[in-house]
């Protein structure tokens, strides 16, 4: 089977792609031109040859194409129309109600359900969101990733993918840096508290490296729930305990790799990813590329590198 190729809205967010001085001239000028912002994110994304899209948050986020087209079936027909379509939609929005507490679980479910029904309207079946954030290590009193916070955390996911699934949409959880599934160990315990039916992994290949993982041996153990997984290289572990604050995102930046040039077997990687539900779509993780045409198009070379018949 041959996939498709998609990528993440944040690809288009560098300033120099849109001749803007810096990230918050980016989000400032999208906001107040959506329409815009959409037009020239599709074109490109459509010169590129990839042809999925995973919507993030703002300025690439479902309140955003609403505010542009209208609609969501109006925001679908504009990317079918360049042969382009959404795969996902990824809950990023710091404004979402907080998983941490899961003090509202009926604010909690009641976004997740007004995002899965844009999904379906769409043509699209995956929401994906992460777990909250770790605290940084040393502070106190600390905070303990345990079996008793890791079932809370199952319970508000099971909630959360029973409700998705009646409008026919997977819920599928990211393995992000510095959160508390980033650990294999973080993983695998997730996953052993959650129902299978209700409760899928977008596994990330950076992330997972980040925390001193190994990407492809997560892949092949959970091989049967991973419903989308996110292509980005690493050059190494995080071998530090960064600040986990709003910065730190920025500061894990110089661990992450093109894909090709750094640490993950990405022959590994794609064999175990062709053994999952989510085999059809590789999507091509590139955080605010200058050139997103010409990074997406060197970051799927690798992919189909991976992917061909060994010999």
């Amino acid at each position: 089977m041959t996939p498709r190729f998609a990528t993440d809205v944040i690809t288009f967010y560098h300033p120099g792609f849109w001749a803007l001085g810096s990230a918050d001239a980016v989000r400032d000028w999208a906001l107040a031109h959506p329409g815009a912002f959409w037009e020239r994110v599709m074109d490109t994304l459509a010169e590129s040859g990839v042809s999925g899209i995973e919507l993030t948050f703002a300025p690439g986020d479902i309140a955003s194409a609403l505010r542009a087209f209208g609609s969501a079936s109006a925001f679908g027909a504009e990317l079918a129309a360049r042969g382009l379509s959404v795969v996902s939609a990824f809950i990023a929005d710091s404004d979402a109600p907080p998983w941490r507490d899961g003090a509202d679980l009926t604010a909690i479910v009641a976004d997740a359900e007004r995002r899965a029904a844009f999904l379906a309207e769409v043509g699209a079946g995956l929401l994906v969101t992460g777990l909250p954030m770790r605290a940084t290590y040393g502070t106190r009193p600390p905070f303990f990733v345990d079996a008793a916070y890791m079932s809370r955390m199952a319970d508000i996911a099971h909630a959360v993918g029973e409700a998705v699934a009646r409008q026919g949409v997977r819920l599928a959880l990211h393995t992000e840096s510095h959160s508390t599934l980033w650990y294999e160990r973080d993983i695998d315990l997730f996953m052993a508290l959650t129902d299978p039916r209700y409760v899928w992994l977008c596994p990330d290949s950076c992330h997972i490296a980040l925390g001193g993982g190994d990407p492809v041996a997560v892949a092949r153990r959970h091989a049967p729930r991973i419903a989308l997984a996110h292509w980005k290289d690493a050059v190494g572990p995080i071998d530090v305990h960064l600040t986990i604050d709003e910065t730190v995102y920025a500061r894990q930046q110089p661990y992450m790799a093109e894909l090709g040039r750094g640490v993950v077997d990405w022959r590994g990687w794609a064999d175990a990813m062709s053994r999952t539900p989510g085999a059809g779509t590789v999507l091509i993780e590139l955080d605010e590329a200058a050139d997103p045409v010409a990074a997406l198009r060197a970051g799927t070379a690798v992919a189909r590198a991976a992917l061909a018949p060994a010999g």
